[in-house]
């Protein structure tokens, strides 16, 4: 059983977009276990975002230099795990860009302690496989080849 209400998950994501978009380093470490990860595709620097406090500055450091606003488009939050995921749109105003995605959170002790995010954008022609940086996929027993090899 889910230690956290769906409620209550969807509660403490709208507060961490709150603190996200206010550039709050505090109220952004609050909404964190100290060991979170935050995980993102390929074409970022220094990827994924390991701890509270990393995932803090580098947030706040988007607000003050991107001119960084988020909105939340959807929530859903599963009623019998920790898990949730939600739609979003990161708003880079001083670039006069948006970038659209997903990303699905683990909850532990009653603050986020895990976020993937995955952007609605072109594929990276590039690589092998698209997926997250230095996301243990075989480890949380994702599929590794296409099915029948």
């Amino acid at each position: 059983m889910s230690e956290l209400s769906p409620d209550q998950r969807a509660a403490l994501i709208r507060r961490y977009f709150a603190a996200c978009n206010a550039g709050d380093y505090l109220a952004l470490v609050s909404c964190f276990t100290p060991d979170a990860v935050h995980y993102f595709p390929p074409g970022l620097p220094d990827v994924p975002w390991r701890g509270a406090e990393t995932i803090a500055h580098k947030w706040v450091w988007c607000v003050e230099t991107l001119g960084s606003r988020w909105t939340i488009e959807k929530i859903l939050c599963s009623a019998d795990s920790d898990e949730a995921v939600i739609e979003w749109t990161h708003w880079k105003r001083n670039q006069k860009t948006a970038l659209r995605g997903d990303e699905w959170y683990l909850f532990r002790d009653g603050l986020i302690a895990e976020i993937r995010a995955y952007y609605a954008a072109p594929a990276d022609r590039s690589a092998r496989i698209n997926e997250l940086v230095d996301f243990d996929y075989a480890g949380r027993s994702y599929a590794t080849v296409p099915p029948g090899d």
